[in-house]
């Protein structure tokens, strides 16, 4: 089937995109070399799939501990889950992880460490995956719900699966990005075999993780993708930002192919699964809450 045909193009309404796509496409080779990485025509690692990252990391990207919920409350003898979560139960509690910074800590600056604390308190109103904004970089590729690659040589675009994010990689510098966004400006070149992406142009609102770690405008990312056999990538994301950060820092992960060949890319765009949180206070008669 060709790559803009089947269903999961017609989900996420890519009939322009493909349309452009499919003019620059050139035929892959369909070889594997010796160590098993898949190759295109050029020689050039061959990212074409649907990836996910498996872990805990969506959580919080550093190492942590299970705890009963993601926004806690002071309690009789130790925290205990804030009243607006509380209803959640296990459901809202958050699963153990090794995390995926490199070191262990992220180094926030210590204004910006007091604002981590505080964001944590008050995940529930802050977090901006609960009002479905887009969720910016790195956070993308490490969510819970999956992404796809298409890559020929001349285009390398990221079709995310939450929100309907969307990444079009340039590969020539278009220059510096021209306004801030939710997703920022990304642009691509090869070291290698090594796909590395410079990212910037950010609007300072998204988070790396549900446990508050945040940013501001300033950053700039790093992302490093390194094929390490025909079904895995070696992720890693090198952060700068010296408005909340007191040097560099970088996390390291693994995503994994669907190898299904049934596998599509679902449809996630939750922005109407939002507005009676957004708006609904907004009726002419307020849905009590």
């Amino acid at each position: 089937m060709p790559i803009c045909d089947g269903p999961e193009m017609r989900t996420f309404g890519f009939s322009v995109l493909c349309a452009l796509f499919t003019i620059s496409l050139v035929p892959l080779s369909g070889c594997a070399q010796a160590d098993g990485i898949p190759r295109t025509a050029s020689g050039k690692p061959d990212f074409n799939g649907i990836w996910q990252a498996l872990g805990n990391s969506y959580w919080d990207i550093e190492p942590h501990t299970a705890r009963p919920a993601l926004a806690m409350q002071p309690g009789p003898v130790v925290p205990v889950p804030a009243a607006e979560v509380l209803a959640f139960g296990a459901v809202g509690s958050v699963p153990s992880g090794q995390g995926v910074v490199v070191g262990g800590e992220i180094p926030y600056l210590p204004e910006a460490l007091t604002q981590r604390d505080d964001n944590r308190e008050r995940w529930s109103e802050r977090d901006p995956e609960i009002k479905c904004y887009l969720p910016g970089v790195p956070r993308a590729n490490y969510m819970h719900l999956p992404f796809q690659i298409f890559q020929s040589e001349r285009k390398f675009f990221i079709a995310y699966e939450y929100a309907g994010a969307v990444r079009d990689v340039y590969l020539e510098d278009p220059g510096p990005p021209q306004v801030d966004s939710w997703m920022g400006q990304s642009v691509g070149h090869w070291e290698e075999d090594t796909f590395v992406v410079q990212a910037s142009g950010f609007n300072g609102r998204t988070w790396f993780d549900r446990a508050g770690n945040h940013h501001s405008s300033a950053l700039q990312v790093t992302e490093r993708w390194t094929m390490l056999g025909p079904d895995h990538i070696l992720y890693e994301a090198t952060m700068e930002d010296p408005n909340t950060f007191s040097r560099p820092w970088t996390i390291r992960t693994r995503l994994y192919r669907n190898i299904d060949p049934a596998a599509r890319l679902g449809q996630f765009k939750c922005v109407p699964f939002v507005e009676e949180l957004l708006y609904g206070h907004l009726r002419k008669t307020p849905i009590p809450r």
